[in-house]
């Protein structure tokens, strides 16, 4: 059975294209078959992962308005995965989608050709809650939100979750919320252990263990064009993302 997973925060700089990355990487070196699709209009996650996004001729924003298969699409990483990539040509997508009978399930459909041939598809959603990231939630089985302990992150995963309860009543009404994945965590600070206690109690939450630590190594995995897991295999922060793969198998 193949897993969908999204990872998913309307806040920006939370660790989602990283937690996509290193979770790929990991669940890759655990013998899975896994497809990552960068749904965010900035590409990151495709030039995170060696691929400039301005020289594709073709993208993920193609493969939603059905002008493109999946496969002719695919490019594979260095890390192992396989990789649907994004350009900035996805946010005109986004308004082009909004006209379409069917939107929120444009992922979905598109998806259904390949479904078969993964046991793990993890989907990098924008920092928005628009119809990306709808579609993205509307063809998941799983949601994931990795947030860093601080408020205004705190704030944000109320907003997340109503939008995953509109999804379950109009669109997918299989959609199970996995947990929260505290990232760029320091636990030498109270307040990140105050707020990751409120998350928790407050929206009865499964918190993801590790918390996936605060380091450097994050940023400059990216430059190389690998993730973290490739570039400081022994950091803790590879470590963390190599347990929560663990957990992920573990659980599915």
């Amino acid at each position: 059975m193949t897993t969908t997973l999204a990872v998913a925060n309307q806040k920006g700089g939370v660790a989602k294209t990283t937690t996509v990355a290193s979770l790929g990487a990991a669940l890759v070196e655990l013998g899975q078959r896994v497809l990552l699709v960068d749904l965010d209009p900035q590409a990151s996650l495709t030039f995170s992962l060696g691929i400039d996004p301005e020289t594709l001729q073709t993208a993920v924003h193609q493969v939603l308005l059905g002008d493109e298969k999946v496969a002719n699409v695919l490019v594979t990483v260095d890390d192992g995965p396989d990789l649907l990539p994004a350009t900035i040509d996805l946010a005109a997508t986004e308004a082009q989608l909004l006209t379409r009978t069917g939107r929120e399930h444009a992922l979905r459909v598109a998806l259904e050709e390949v479904v078969d041939d993964y046991d793990w598809i993890l989907l990098d959603c924008p920092p928005s809650l628009g119809i990306l990231t709808v579609a993205a939630l509307s063809a998941a089985d799983l949601v994931l939100v990795p947030m860093q302990c601080e408020t205004l992150s705190h704030r944000g995963v109320g907003q997340l979750l109503d939008t995953v309860y509109d999804v379950r009543r109009f669109t997918n009404r299989h959609l199970q919320v996995l947990g929260v994945l505290p990232t760029q965590y320091d636990g030498r600070t109270q307040h990140a252990r105050a707020v990751l206690e409120a998350v928790s109690t407050t929206y009865d939450l499964r918190v993801l263990e590790p918390p996936v630590p605060k380091t450097i190594r994050f940023a400059e995995a990216p430059a190389v064009g690998r993730s973290i897991l490739a570039t400081s295999r022994r950091s803790k922060g590879a470590m963390a993302y190599r347990e929560i793969a663990r957990t992920l198998l573990a659980s599915g």
